[in-house]
């Protein structure tokens, strides 16, 4: 979609740090206030936080290939809803994203539909079949200038394989990103935590180790390396401490907590509403406290949304023969706000951090979670820290119903959501 800045001065926002700032938006930058013309547009902002646009490195747009469940416009309408000014688009398309040409396609569709800028993520290997790498070369020098790799959605389970992807990305400093799974504990068929509660309702156990020795296999290979390595939606106390242990050895190891592994539980999945099905899957409360204290000290380094969309006909099965996945991009800030700042864990500017600054790093995207100060990119979200409402998922800009929070009461801060300088989002 292509954006066109608008000026406006927006007065009295109060910053993370708690600081109160006018900020005058002009020809996409942030300009000084006090350069603004006495005509222009005003927007007061009091009350409100200015925060630096959200970036999400683990976003399903599904499209090429299942428009019936996202598009690139209806999910980054989604992303711009919840506050977000960049997301990553994973490769799990059809056909996936593994040849230049494809991610220079996903790319072309970012920059023409988009609502928010998107960042292409190539796949690990080829087909996503785990057997043969993919061209990550040729990927990272295309015009989509691909910098996180992940076969998300499967597990890169040989390990030669695995550590030949991060000894090339490393030439050009690229992050493989791992969904930690291995498959001979928890299979295709694995579909609840393993637990009393899997036992009770009869469905097959996923176990945290299934996770965790992923983990600790990939942040091993990433030291042999010298090489990046993220790891994609933690789950588990046990994937924590691996992660703890890898960064006291200085491994190059990052590391993303879900909004719904940080808020939604086991026993969810009491009543077999596909809505909850998710993989990895919901965790008991042990975990999720982990994952929580993990976040808060910085040994998750950011929130990644697993933003999952699906047509009602994927979900619309038995519990263990529907698709995994929920969306999750317009509430994610919602329920970060609800379990980790309203509880005093996170403080503002730590909220920044790991839903901006953080992943724009990691991603290598520059003009993204960037200060709000004179001369910077015009990427900003307005949050009320006081409003709340009921979530509803006939009102998602997703095109996809599977909202795991619908019917709760959350915060719902997000008042505006500027992208270059223009308004993709106002309430």
């Amino acid at each position: 979609m292509t954006t066109t800045p608008t000026d406006l001065l927006i007065t009295g926002a109060t910053l993370a740090d708690g600081s109160r700032s006018d900020l005058y938006l002009s020809g996409g930058l942030i300009a000084d206030p006090a350069s603004a013309p006495a005509g222009v547009e005003r927007f007061d902002a009091d009350g409100l936080l200015a925060l630096p646009g959200l970036v999400d490195l683990h976003t399903h747009l599904r499209e090429p290939g299942r428009e019936d469940a996202e598009t690139v416009d209806s999910g980054t309408a989604a992303a711009a809803r919840g506050g977000f000014t960049c997301v990553h688009a994973m490769a799990n398309t059809n056909p996936v994203t593994d040849t230049a040409e494809a991610a220079e396609y996903v790319a072309g569709l970012g920059q023409r539909e988009g609502h928010c800028e998107v960042r292409v993520v190539g796949a690990i290997t080829k087909g996503l079949a785990g057997e043969e790498l993919a061209e990550l070369g040729l990927m990272a020098n295309s015009g989509a200038r691909v910098r996180v790799f992940s076969d998300d959605g499967r597990c890169v389970g040989d390990s030669q394989l695995m550590r030949r992807a991060l000894s090339y990305v490393r030439s050009f400093d690229g992050v493989v990103a791992q969904h930690s799974q291995d498959t001979q504990l928890a299979g295709p068929g694995a579909c609840c935590h393993e637990s009393e509660w899997s036992g009770r309702l009869g469905l097959p156990g996923w176990p945290s180790q299934a996770e965790s020795i992923i983990v600790a296999r990939d942040v091993q290979l990433a030291e042999l390396t010298d090489s990046r390595v993220h790891v994609c939606h933690v789950s588990t106390a046990e994937s924590v401490d691996i992660v703890r242990w890898a960064k006291k050895r200085g491994i190059k190891v990052t590391a993303e907590a879900t909004p719904h592994h940080l808020l939604l539980d086991t026993p969810l999945v009491a009543g077999y509403d596909t809505t909850f099905k998710v993989n990895p899957p919901l965790r008991t409360s042990e975990h999720l406290e982990a994952v929580r204290e993990a976040l808060a000290d910085g040994t998750i380094d950011i929130v990644g949304t697993d933003h999952a969309p699906h047509a009602r006909q994927d979900k619309d099965h038995p519990f263990d023969v529907a698709l995994p996945g929920m969306i999750g991009l317009e509430q994610a800030l919602s329920v970060v706000m609800e379990v980790m700042v309203n509880t005093g864990r996170m403080d503002w500017p730590t909220v920044v951090e790991r839903m901006s600054s953080a992943p724009a790093r990691i991603g290598q995207v520059a003009g993204q979670g960037r200060p709000l100060a004179v001369g910077e990119p015009a990427n900003l979200v307005l949050v009320d820290p006081s409003a709340r409402a009921v979530v509803d998922r006939d009102a998602s800009r997703s095109r996809s119903r599977n909202n795991p929070y619908h019917g709760r009461e959350l915060p719902d801060p997000v008042v505006m959501t500027i992208w270059k300088g223009a308004a993709t989002y106002r309430r």
